[in-house]
């Protein structure tokens, strides 16, 4: 899955920029990131959805992992790309008034309505409730709202990087992203969250520690990972 949104939305991560300008590496623009993704879906095509000018959604079944599945939904002008399994789906579906079919990525909307909607309501308190593996990106069109997340324990591969026009950019390839982001590039951390409305990155079980970047080596693909404070290196490429 892919994601892409410009600087009216994601203020560009001062670690993301950091890892870049430590070994500069060939970028390539937003656009043609994009396009490159819905081009190499081969058999299985790719649905994409553009947001006016804030930015676009893509996603494709095309070697998709059986444990974890990609989910699109869409619903009051709220978009989620899903990527993953939640173990407790069925509980918290009947939780929130679904019907039995309902997805990952409605559900997930769903609780994002009841988190926006009963504001202050803390999102730590939403994702602490999420059991499984899996990795999302949300945004609300009417609000210009984005929430992105990660498991506790990563179990989905997922990544952020910029862009040579300054986009920043979400997927679950970090072959993908390279060609585009080169060395501004670093896993999403686990068991945390980017809001562009409530704060920026933190980590939902410890929402109070603050999330710093760690350099790489210069030998790995990503510049950087995360570690939440007081705790060990959360997100590291394997």
């Amino acid at each position: 899955m892919l994601a892409v949104f410009g600087g009216e939305v994601v203020r560009v991560p001062a670690e993301l920029v950091a890892a870049g300008s430590r070994t500069p590496s060939p970028k390539t623009r937003a656009s043609e990131l994009v396009s490159r993704f819905l081009g190499g879906a081969g058999a299985e095509p790719a649905v994409s959805l553009q947001l006016g000018a804030l930015g676009t959604l893509a996603y494709s079944h095309a070697n998709q992992p059986l444990l974890r599945p990609r989910s699109f939904a869409a619903k009051h002008e709220i978009f989620c790309l899903f990527e993953g399994l939640l173990d407790n789906l069925g509980r918290l579906g009947h939780q929130y008034g679904l019907c039995k079919g309902a997805n990952e990525a409605v559900l997930a909307i769903e609780a994002y309505k009841t988190l926006r909607d009963r504001a202050p309501y803390p999102a730590s308190s939403m994702l602490s409730q999420l059991a499984g593996g899996y990795a999302f990106v949300l945004f609300d069109k009417s609000t210009s709202s984005l929430l992105v997340a990660s498991d506790p324990e990563g179990k989905v591969p997922f990544y952020w990087g910029i862009t040579a026009d300054g986009c920043v950019a979400f997927s679950d390839d970090v072959d993908m992203l390279k060609g585009s982001c080169g060395k501004s590039l670093v896993p999403f951390p686990q068991g945390c969250f980017y809001s562009n409305t409530l704060g920026g990155l933190k980590c939902y079980e410890n929402p109070k520690n603050k999330v710093t970047a760690v350099p790489a080596d210069e030998e790995e693909i990503c510049g950087a990972t995360f570690q939440v404070e007081g705790s060990t290196i959360l997100s590291a490429l394997h």
